[in-house]
């Protein structure tokens, strides 16, 4: 089990939850943050920090957000366009630093508001 960063992330990308993780799980991507799935350990540290409401745990993902979960395995262990070979699991979002891609699903939406309280 894992947390998800769902669309309320898109074109916001806070980063509050980067600095809540304890193991660096948190990727950022080209317009939004993804969440590694083999490497969150599931302590919910970065839920209660996101100030758009975009993380939760997979099982309480609402309807609307479920392709979401799927979306950021992709991020991982799927080709990118930009990317031609799958991320794996690099162990740390830290060393990596921003990654400047998206998955389609991510790519594909049309630019948020990204005015948050």
């Amino acid at each position: 089990m894992a947390y998800v960063i769902g669309k309320p992330c898109v074109d916001v990308m806070d980063r509050a939850c980067v600095e809540e993780c304890p193991v660096d799980c948190i990727y950022e991507g080209g317009r939004s943050l993804y969440i590694h799935p083999d490497e969150c350990v599931d302590c919910g540290a970065c839920e209660p920090v996101c100030p758009v409401q975009a993380i939760y745990y997979e099982d309480d993902l609402p309807e609307e957000l479920q392709p979401y979960q799927a979306d950021n395995a992709a991020f991982f262990f799927d080709a990118l366009p930009g990317r031609d070979e799958p991320l794996g699991s690099p162990g740390g979002a830290a060393k990596v630093g921003p990654l400047g891609v998206d998955t389609p699903l991510v790519a594909g939406l049309p630019r948020q508001d990204t005015q948050h309280a």
